[in-house]
């Protein structure tokens, strides 16, 4: 036998900043003549946020005579699609973007997630920068380098680690924020304080009259506060190895959600609370959590608008679908689970816990 051994080793720094501020839309392309991470940029965003924020972003990249074109795709998560994917790669080609361009990612979590797949994929990988426009993707989506597109039966499936060279935060885009887009950002703040921080959670109890009012120093505050919790996850855990699955909680049965939803009855934001709301009493049926918190949880999520009660979906269709999952283990169901507010449950160290399917059926179509 012979044998050619092709020797790598790499050593790469991926660390970038998260800026938060007021009117930072508008510093973007002083920032990026600073600094740049391209010789040339293409904005993607999908066809709602082009109007309010891509062609005025356009104008001021022009204006700093920065090379940049606008890429529009239709608006929802219809649009997280390989065959999306396929055309903004086409149109990146046929308007030369090549190894040395950059893309940035303006909008929500469905932006994010395909113009970060985009970047990952075009050309084997190029730059890219985050500039979410909507709270869901502030303090969750934009953070840690997860993009990806979904497959028909499974959402996120195809996807990539591809971290951002940068995160810009522009607290203004929060002034035309719709209340249900604003709630769907909500359900991943509860998510981040449940996992993670119990005085976060108290903080957001107290002041939800402000957060629901989008109050901006009080919006700053949570942000920049998940915005901590997220980075402090992926640094210690970048591919989701252990600690960074504790950022799934709600997602096993939310995801599955969507699926059975067909990505139309249930917004993200909502599936998620619905997710946490079911996932929150397994965890309380397995001896881990307390009804109390259970209860807590369910009535910051109710107090921001959002669903914990189970639609009427068949149990087993449910379970069929998360069995699918990417986060299940050898057709296994998998869950993160709480153990308190603030604190996730480990067995032998890891955060990711088999569940049998007949109990979890049983908790369930016990919630419906």
């Amino acid at each position: 036998m012979q044998k050619v051994r092709v020797k790598l080793r790499k050593n790469v720094d991926c660390s970038y900043s998260i800026l938060i501020e007021k009117g930072l839309l508008g510093r973007i392309p002083s920032l990026l003549n600073k600094n740049p991470v391209g010789e040339r940029y293409a904005i993607i965003c999908d066809s709602l946020t082009a109007n309010l924020f891509g062609k005025p972003l356009l104008k001021r990249f022009n204006k700093s005579r920065i090379n940049a074109t606008l890429f529009s795709f239709p608006s929802g998560e219809k649009s997280k699609s390989l065959s999306v994917l396929s055309k903004l790669q086409n149109r990146m080609l046929e308007k030369g973007f090549d190894r040395n361009s950059a893309i940035i990612a303006l909008g929500g979590g469905v932006t994010g997630d395909l113009a970060g797949f985009v970047a990952a994929t075009y050309m084997r990988g190029i730059p890219y920068i985050q500039v979410p426009t909507t709270l869901l993707a502030m303090v969750d989506s934009s953070i840690g380098g997860k993009v990806a597109v979904d497959l028909p039966r499974g959402k996120n499936s195809c996807g990539a680690f591809h971290q951002p060279k940068a995160v810009f935060i522009d607290l203004n885009c929060l002034k035309t924020l719709p209340q249900k887009q604003l709630s769907n950002g909500l359900a991943e703040i509860v998510k981040h304080a449940i996992i993670a921080d119990a005085k976060l959670f108290t903080f957001l109890e107290n002041d939800r009259e402000k957060i629901l009012r989008k109050d901006l120093a009080v919006l700053g505050r949570v942000i920049k506060k998940n915005c901590e919790i997220k980075a402090r996850i992926v640094e210690r855990d970048e591919l989701e190895r252990n600690l960074r699955k504790v950022v799934n909680y709600g997602h096993t049965v939310g995801h599955a959600l969507e699926v059975l939803g067909k990505y139309k009855r249930f917004s993200h934001g909502e599936a998620i609370s619905i997710g946490m709301a079911a996932e929150a009493m397994i965890s309380h049926y397995l001896g881990f959590l307390s009804l109390g918190a259970v209860e807590r949880q369910n009535r910051l999520l109710e107090g921001f608008g959002l669903p914990t009660a189970l639609p009427n979906y068949s149990a087993t269709k449910i379970i069929a679908i998360m069995r699918h999952d990417k986060k299940s283990e050898k057709g296994k169901l998998v869950f993160v689970l709480p153990s308190s507010i603030g604190k996730m449950k480990t067995i032998n160290g890891k955060y990711a816990i088999q569940v049998d399917g007949k109990m979890v059926g049983m908790v369930l179509r016990g919630l419906q």
